[in-house]
């Protein structure tokens, strides 16, 4: 039977991995964004379908893939044992990239719809009037994008605290090192008579899930008071 201590270990666990793989995804997928809004350069389709591969494979395939890539006896996971001595596979480290993989597809699909819903027309001008190409992101960009940019965020956390395929496949179920709430939640189901500790470890997920999206409607909500109209006093 899990006691009070095993659950707030898999809980503050599932926090820490959510947040960790959406911390480091959230640059990478503004970058990205940028790179497939901004720039025309041969093989952009095949980067934005590996960008979505995630989306549409089995989580255990990709799982699996990371194994293959990332395991001691993987591609760069076998480079990086033999010269450096770090194993990544089956580690609070292999449940953040795993992570990081499945939810940055989402991330980066909410993140481009908001920037694509601002007016080309506010960048042009602002560029006419001589700012330049990082003030422009960084003061008109990112402030009209910020409330779909937090909408990523939020999706993002969401898919990493939910993630099961890929986690068990490349992270394992370690106690205290990969076994998350949804982990958690499948390991009591395999035993009779530990319906209610999955039960609450349920609750659980539900009520962070719930505290994350009010969250979010909040701060939206403020955002939006907040932003500048038309493009005004951004310049």
């Amino acid at each position: 039977m899990l006691n009070n201590q095993e659950i707030l270990q898999t809980v503050l666990l599932s926090i820490k991995i959510g947040l960790l793989a959406t911390l480091v995804n959230l640059p990478l997928a503004i970058l990205a964004v940028q790179g497939l809004l901004r720039r025309d350069y041969l093989g952009k389709s095949l980067v934005e379908g590996v960008i979505n591969l995630p989306l549409v494979l089995p989580p255990v395939t990709t799982g699996y893939l990371l194994l293959l890539l990332l395991g001691k006896k993987g591609f760069i996971g076998g480079w990086l044992f033999e010269r450096w001595g770090i194993s990544i596979a089956f580690s609070t480290m292999a449940a953040v990239i795993a992570g990081m993989v499945v939810s940055f597809p989402l991330m980066v699909r909410s993140i481009r719809v908001a920037i694509e819903m601002i007016d080309p027309a506010l960048e042009k001008a602002a560029l006419t009037l001589g700012a330049s190409k990082v003030s422009v992101f960084l003061r008109i960009t990112m402030p009209l994008a910020l409330p779909g940019i937090l909408s990523g965020v939020i999706v993002g956390f969401a898919r990493c605290l939910g993630e099961f395929g890929a986690t068990m496949t490349f992270a394992g179920n370690l106690q205290g090192e990969s076994r998350t709430i949804a982990l958690s939640v499948y390991s009591q189901l395999q035993i009779p008579g530990r319906e209610s500790q999955a039960a609450l470890l349920v609750i659980i997920s539900i009520v962070i899930s719930f505290g994350a999206m009010i969250t979010s409607s909040l701060l939206n909500k403020a955002l939006q008071k907040r932003s500048p109209k038309n493009g005004e006093n951004t310049i």
